[in-house]
């Protein structure tokens, strides 16, 4: 019987909080809505069970249906343990979702730990912070698809829910009240400390945040774990960039002064599904795969705040809402990239982005992974299959990571088959 159900709003949130957990009886699945697929899994001997929801996208009243049927499964099931995986800026449906938590759940309370310490997400007295900055003020204010417009976590749960919240400071007891309780933590420590007044107190089964709380559970919930070491990966590593935070554009940038080579997608490219089986889609395609196979470390991204208005223009020619946009854009670096690995390209793959990660799994017929190390932090080594060979992915979301982190990859992949341990 599985001990632990994570239910993430995307698929990079569903293995950087996956990885966390290093047991080898552990699986993150896409969530199709069959029940018959999730009542397998938690009947299979797995110890933890990651769903991709991907209700991030979703209306708010479709995240809320999604979750709550999710979890009233599992706790008919007889999950001892569901934690719901938020976005480490707070994006998405979180207040529908954390409401469907804890309507479906039964429990008279759920508690709330947004903070990632080691990525710099704190929150005190809260409010959110994206390094110094409150998360309404931060990149994830700017977002072009959603935007967070609050800083203050009761007010980006009270957008969507009336469910009554209360806030707990670092060190605080955990108050006898009955609704979503929203805990400060700005290290790791403070993370240990919550977890285990919840496991004391016989609290860890209604619980919610990002990859920061999902680190400290495996002791406290007698997950058996085992040493990671860094496996050997080909070494050249092509990224596939579906992101245009800002955060990662400064990355693509800082790779290609440094020496990568980067291919940018025109709008065409990004928003025409037939253009890849078009003549000159296939002429193109031909002269990509002949320089990526040459090229130790490449990118392929959808270019940035230089290309959008001339992305929305085209666009707007096709009559594509930005909605719409979003979506056309992953479907067409997902079907990219398997177009390239059908025709012979061979390399490690990072893939930037839920939305692409999704969108190149559905390409390749996967709806599982197998985490296998964190890189970086925020940064996970996963695998797949495709035509009946090994994939390794990397993947990260796109606020995630310094400017040089594309370049320290590359080095660290060159330097994959010496097994060094990294957990």
């Amino acid at each position: 019987m599985v001990n632990l159900l994570v239910i993430a709003d995307d698929f990079t949130g569903a293995l950087d909080t996956g990885v966390q957990f290093r047991t080898k009886r552990s699986v993150i699945q896409l969530w199709t809505g069959e029940t018959e697929n999730m009542i397998s899994a938690i009947k299979s001997g797995i110890q933890v069970l990651i769903l991709d929801a991907e209700t991030r996208h979703m209306t708010p009243e479709q995240a809320y249906q999604t979750v709550f049927q999710i979890v009233s499964l599992a706790i008919q099931l007889g999950v001892p343990c569901i934690y719901k995986k938020t976005d480490s800026g707070l994006r998405g449906n979180v207040g529908k979702e954390l409401a469907a938590m804890l309507d479906a759940g039964g429990g008279p309370r759920l508690h709330f730990i947004p903070a990632f310490p080691k990525m710099n997400r704190v929150t005190v007295n809260g409010i959110h912070y994206i390094g110094q900055v409150p998360v309404a003020d931060s990149v994830f204010g700017s977002d072009p698809f959603e935007p967070v417009r609050h800083s203050n976590i009761q007010n980006i749960i009270g957008e969507q829910s009336n469910i009554p919240t209360y806030l707990v400071a670092a060190g605080e007891d955990i108050p006898d009240k009955e609704g979503i309780l929203i805990y400060d933590a700005v290290t790791d420590e403070d993370l240990l400390q919550i977890a285990q007044r919840l496991n004391d107190c016989h609290q860890l089964k209604l619980l919610a945040g990002c990859a920061g709380l999902a680190a400290v559970l495996p002791k406290l919930l007698n997950l058996t774990q085992y040493d990671c070491r860094r496996p050997a990966m080909n070494p050249r590593l092509i990224t596939v960039c579906g992101s245009i935070n800002p955060i990662t554009i400064e990355q693509l940038d800082t790779a290609e002064k440094n020496g990568m080579h980067r291919i940018r997608l025109t709008p065409q490219q990004k928003l025409d599904p037939t253009w890849l089986e078009s003549e000159d889609g296939e002429c193109v395609l031909a002269q990509w795969l002949n320089k990526l196979q040459h090229s130790t470390a490449a990118i392929i991204d959808c270019g940035g705040p230089e290309e959008a208005e001339e992305t929305r223009s085209y666009a707007l020619t096709r009559d594509m809402n930005i909605e719409a946009t979003r979506s056309a854009i992953a479907q067409s670096m997902g079907r990219l990239l398997e177009r390239m690995l059908e025709g012979g390209l061979e390399a490690t793959l990072m893939l930037t982005g839920g939305d692409t990660l999704l969108a190149f799994m559905r390409e390749i017929n996967q709806d599982s992974l197998i985490p296998v190390c964190e890189l970086v932090p925020g940064v996970v080594l996963s695998r797949t299959e495709y035509n009946g060979k090994r994939i390794d992915l990397i993947s990260k979301s796109g606020g995630f990571g310094s400017a040089e982190l594309l370049t320290d990859l590359a080095k660290i992949i060159a330097h994959s088959g010496e097994e060094e341990l990294v957990c």
